[in-house]
């Protein structure tokens, strides 16, 4: 079992703002990464569960294949695991004001501001919650499997996780090594976005280069499915957006919003249908939406088709994807998103406003 430094030290590096916030963070943290049993020391006990074995073994193979295929980074991420006692690591606020879907920013040490609030306390959650509503802002509480601490500390393979399909949990490790390969401060479209692209194309390349044909139908499938309902979420802020911009009373806003919503759900339902699918977003969709909810999906997804774009322009060449990207991630903001607009479009689009496009 791995040791880390004291919950003291890490508070130095945080300094006062927020504290509490911060000691809470840490230690819980700190609690989950204490927890860490090697998974070579696991696969050595002869008594270990044959089924988690299996999941772990497929972890290394999974684990290996980012770094020869992807260009990943060869660190100590995942080579531990670590038993939860419960199907989330850490749960994700969200907000947003009632009439805008603009989500609120945190802003934190080291990584930057970010559209997002973790908590391992449900109490200080439930606290915080409460307060952001009495200051008339939405939220949205979402349950997080796993998450990435950018290379700072070795990441387990989590018990919240390792039993998804094959597909789902290669593309979870793709997604979290993409955020140590590649991050920028202060825009967690591009961080995302990029790191879905990444899952999406890696997952497509590891099923493949194991003949896993079911699985590949699968997980295509299931591509157009999720396109289709974020397509959907995405136009439906769009609408939201423009009403708020409106000039509307806010009454007639909040009448225009509540119908914007139903014809959201009916949308998803036709769309699942069509696609047969069973879960998906259909919990997501039935449990009520705000503007927290819909800007929580549209900020995680909104530029992964222009990073998907850049990806097979170049033959699926990593390395040489990853230096672009860190080029454009040191643009400025507006040539930035100009430069993303242009690759939703394609290469030939892109040649014209992004600098080092042949």
């Amino acid at each position: 079992m791995r040791r880390l430094i004291s919950i003291p030290l890490l508070l130095m590096l945080y300094g006062c703002t927020d504290a509490g916030y911060y000691w809470h963070s840490t230690k819980g943290h700190l609690d989950i990464m204490n927890e860490r049993v090697d998974i070579d020391e696991l696969l050595a006990d002869d008594d270990l569960d044959s089924s988690l074995r299996a999941r772990l073994v497929l972890v290394q193979e999974i684990r290996q294949f980012s770094i020869d295929r992807l260009g990943l980074p060869d660190n100590g991420s995942y080579s531990s695991y670590v038993n939860l006692q419960q199907p989330y690591v850490i749960k994700n606020l969200f907000a947003a004001p009632e009439l805008s879907t603009r989500l609120h920013q945190w802003c934190y040490p080291v990584i930057g501001c970010a559209s997002y609030r973790g908590y391992y306390d449900e109490a200080r959650l439930l606290a915080y919650v409460e307060k952001l509503q009495s200051d008339g802002l939405e939220v949205y509480i979402g349950r997080v499997p796993a998450y990435s601490t950018l290379g700072w500390f070795d990441d387990p393979v989590l018990s919240s996780f390792i039993d998804w399909p094959d597909y789902r949990l290669a593309g979870l490790l793709f997604h979290e090594l993409t955020h140590q390969q590649l991050y920028i401060d202060d825009d967690t479209t591009f961080n995302e976005s990029l790191a879905s692209a990444v899952q999406q194309v890696g997952t497509t390349i590891w099923l493949q280069s194991n003949n896993q044909n079911a699985s590949l139908d699968e997980f295509r499938r299931w591509l157009v499915y999720r396109d289709e309902a974020i397509a959907l979420i995405v136009a439906t802020r769009s609408q939201l957006d423009e009403l708020y911009s409106s000039g509307l009373s806010d009454d007639e806003k909040r009448q225009q919003k509540t119908l914007r919503f139903l014809e959201a759900r009916e949308a998803h339902e036709t769309i699942a249908a069509r696609h047969d699918i069973e879960r998906g977003f259909k919990s997501w969709f039935a449990t009520g939406l705000n503007n927290a909810k819909i800007g929580s999906i549209a900020a995680y997804n909104s530029r992964v088709t222009a990073f998907v774009n850049m990806l097979e322009a170049r033959d699926t060449d990593f390395a040489g994807f990853y230096q672009y990207v860190e080029q454009l991630g040191k643009l400025d903001r507006g040539p930035r998103d100009r430069c993303l607009d242009a690759w939703e479009k394609g290469v030939v689009a892109a040649s014209r406003i992004c600098p080092g496009v042949d």
